[in-house]
This record gives C-alpha cells, structure tokens and sequence, in this order.
C-alpha cells in the first residue's frame, strides 16, 4: 500500500479515520500499548482493540509498525500544509 496519501483517501473514500482513531494512531506511533493507549484515551483495553480492527480494516493495513510509519509520514505532511 502507497503511503503517500492518508489511507482513507487511498481505499475508502468518505470512510475517513475518525479524530479518535487518528488519535489512537498516534499513541501507537510512539510506542504505547494497547493498555496504556486505553489509560491515555479514557477507555478500556477491550475497546483500543476494537478501534484497532477498524482501523486496519479502514487502512488495509496489517500491524501497529506499518500504522506507526505512516502515521508519522502523514504527521509531518499536516505540518507542511
């Protein structure tokens, strides 16, 4: 998958990753697990789990590394706009 463009650009249209899952991402980016993810966001672990799916479903993509990478591309590319 090309992360040039957000991934809901690339696969999914008006099924766009939420403010939530975007922040999601972004703990995972920098290292946190699921667990600590869930203390940061209010919520379980259960839950961050759930989120996570979708967000692989959302993204096609397959583990928390190839989230992080683009996340951190996509990261610097809203700080160029």
């Amino acid at each position: 998958m090309s992360t040039d463009k957000p991934p809901q650009q690339d696969l999914y249209g008006s099924r766009g990753l939420s403010k939530r899952e975007l922040e999601i991402i972004r703990l995972v980016s920098l290292g946190l697990k699921n667990s600590e993810v869930a203390s940061e966001v209010g919520t379980t672990e259960h839950v961050i789990k759930n989120y996570l799916r979708v967000i692989y479903d959302k993204t096609g993509m397959n583990n928390r590394t190839e989230l992080a990478l683009w996340y951190l591309k996509y990261e610097e590319e809203e700080k160029n706009k």
